[in-house]
């Protein structure tokens, strides 16, 4: 039997900046073509669900997600809501350079700490544990309690709010971290506890050509 409502858990599809091998962080950029179309995969994919509430990061390439979710979703009683504390990390000064050639600079092991640990900083950004101390807290004072009531909840946002996410519902250790991605491909279907831990869950995805340089 089933404890709570679900939680699907969706990134962005693909901006200008991924297409591009650019980091964005909070950069404010749109959806390819590509972009928007597997959104409308999404939507599509996901039908069978009925949410009750969606909430949605504050950047563009969320929003036009979204956006393009519902054109194929076709339902349109969801209550829809923005929320910061699910925007990107902030990359700091790295916002807009290209990720392999950083790599080249700095070399692999620096270059994966930046991108994939846990407690990297940046200057004038976030590391991902900044971000987990902001969408955490948020996901479990607003979003649990509903979850428990029974509702369905989607969260459409970002590579790192998104792993920040997973780390805290499946229990990913500092180190393990390194290794999560969240793929463009893919929703994420949660099953919680009463303290917000997934107790169960599966992933849903679409078919789509692989974004080369994100």
């Amino acid at each position: 039997m089933s404890t709570s409502g679900k939680l699907i858990l969706l990134r962005h599809t693909e901006s200008t900046d991924n297409a591009r091998g650019l980091w964005s962080g909070t950069r404010n950029v749109s959806l390819t073509d590509k972009g928007r179309l597997d959104a409308e995969k999404f939507g599509r994919l996901l039908r069978d669900f009925n949410f009750d509430v969606i909430y949605v990061s504050q950047l563009r390439r969320s929003t036009q997600t979204l956006k393009h979710f519902l054109k194929t979703y076709g339902k349109t009683r969801s209550k829809i809501k923005k929320s910061g504390a699910f925007d990107e990390r902030d990359y700091g000064k790295l916002a807009g350079k290209d990720k392999w050639l950083v790599r080249a600079q700095v070399g692999v092991r620096a270059w994966i700490d930046i991108r994939r640990g846990w407690d990297t900083p940046i200057p004038n950004g976030e590391t991902l544990k900044d971000t987990y101390e902001r969408t955490v807290p948020w996901y479990r004072e607003v979003v649990v309690p509903q979850l428990l009531a029974g509702k369905n909840i989607l969260i459409v946002g970002h590579g790192n709010s998104g792993r920040a996410l997973r780390k805290y519902l499946e229990r990913i250790n500092d180190v393990a971290i390194r290794r999560i991605e969240m793929d463009f491909d893919q929703a994420r279907i949660y099953e919680v506890n009463e303290f917000g831990y997934a107790t169960d869950y599966k992933i849903l995805r679409i078919k789509t050509r692989k974004t080369l340089r994100y």
